[in-house]
């Protein structure tokens, strides 16, 4: 079984995800792509210890790339939405 910390990457702070954060209570944030939501809602919770009422997953797959001849691909990841319980906040940016 994985950490709380293994499975939350980081944050994802973009002016939509300020607005979501301020109007709707939503935090957005790129996880393990491995990981389910229970998994997901439990690492959310022993970490900043909050309630969280709804979890939207979304798997992106990475852009393919080509310089000249050569071809790549860049890296695919999970991106959640976290809907948290009235009253509740996380200050991602002050610590």
């Amino acid at each position: 079984m994985k950490s709380a910390y293994e499975i939350i990457k980081r944050p994802l702070i973009t002016e939509k995800f300020s607005k979501q954060q301020e109007n709707f209570n939503k935090i957005a944030f790129e996880v393990d792509k491995h990981a389910n939501k229970i998994e997901i809602k439990r690492a959310i919770k022993d970490i900043f210890n909050v309630k969280v009422i709804k979890i939207a997953s979304m798997n992106i797959e990475g852009k393919k790339k080509r310089l000249g001849v050569h071809q790549g691909k860049r890296v695919d990841r999970k991106k959640v939405i976290v809907t948290l319980a009235k009253g509740e906040t996380i200050d991602i940016i002050g610590g």
